[in-house]
């Protein structure tokens, strides 16, 4: 069943098209990653999606009506420009946010020392926005994203600013919500985040939609032609090796992709046996961030 729907939409700033008949559709339930170098057209998406901005044609539906004011208080919508009041105490600044999207100040209070406990931050209530770290602030805004517990969340780069283990917070965090039934969109760079989180993906580039659909799917469609190797010795031997594009290599870990005319891999493993000691060859897909970089380049050269 589909939470989202957007059809043929169009959004123009002078001449530059931001948005350019773009059109998908996105399930309820589901973690949709939105994909695209800086410039693409990402932040004009999401903005339209939440009624910011309108489109100058096309329609986006939100469970089966147009996008209005209506769903404001249904969705809950992180931006990558944060925002938030910095003479505030954090308590005061997360029921503001509470209230503003319909919880009386009781029911914002009592969710959101909820998630400062949830979130590793209880005893913060009385301090000053000003007075916290970056990662800090960050927290305080992911929870007055979430406090009204909406049914569609939009995380624009949510993992900006968090170390390791924060990140590892949110990232349960995220799943557990979409365990529970919530739709998010993830707007993020980082295309190892995308293929952990998401089912699909929407990649835009230079307002277009260059790819849409399933990740396992897209995945498979780009063929099993990736090997990763790891091995004992010197890796200059690579070098040394016809019909295939090395995408990384350090001391004793190769990945690299074999020529499509290429398929004895038998010879392959022969050739870089006698190279080195062979601990481990496997036949991968692709990664994300390979086929990213694919499709945005090809998209570049048209």
């Amino acid at each position: 069943m589909e939470i989202l729907r957007v059809e043929n939409v169009i959004k123009k700033f002078g001449d530059y098209a931001a948005s350019n008949d773009v059109s998908f559709k996105m399930r309820k339930g589901t973690v949709l990653g939105l994909l695209g170098p800086n410039g693409a057209g990402k932040t004009t998406l999401i903005r339209m999606i939440t009624n910011i901005i309108s489109p100058d044609s096309g329609t986006i539906y939100f469970n089966d009506k147009p996008v209005s004011s209506d769903i404001q208080n249904k969705i809950g919508y992180l931006p990558e420009e944060r925002g938030l009041y910095k003479k505030l105490k954090v308590i005061e600044q997360l029921e503001y946010f509470g209230m503003l999207k319909g919880l009386n100040k009781q029911d914002a209070s009592k969710s959101a020392k909820s998630w400062l406990a949830r979130m590793g931050a209880s005893g913060w209530e009385t301090k000053k926005i000003q007075e916290l770290s970056k990662g800090m602030q960050q927290k305080v805004q992911f929870i007055s994203t979430v406090l009204h517990n909406p049914e569609f969340l939009i995380l624009d780069e949510p993992f900006s600013g968090f170390d390791p283990i924060n990140t590892e917070l949110l990232k349960n965090i995220i799943l557990e919500m979409k365990s529970n039934g919530t739709s998010l969109i993830l707007s993020t760079h980082v295309m190892a985040q995308a293929e952990e989180l998401c089912d699909d993906i929407c990649m835009v580039n230079k307002g277009k939609l260059v790819l849409n659909g399933n990740i396992s799917h897209i995945k498979s469609s780009y063929g099993k032609n990736t090997v990763i190797i790891e091995f004992s010795g010197e890796n200059n031997f690579l070098s040394d090796i016809e019909d295939i594009e090395i995408l990384s290599k350090t001391n004793n870990r190769a990945e690299f992709k074999i020529n499509e005319k290429s398929s004895n891999n038998r010879r392959l493993i022969e050739q870089i046996n006698n190279a080195v000691d062979l601990h481990k060859f496997e036949l991968a897909l692709p990664s994300l961030h390979e086929i990213f970089i694919e499709v945005v380049s090809k998209k570049e050269t048209v």
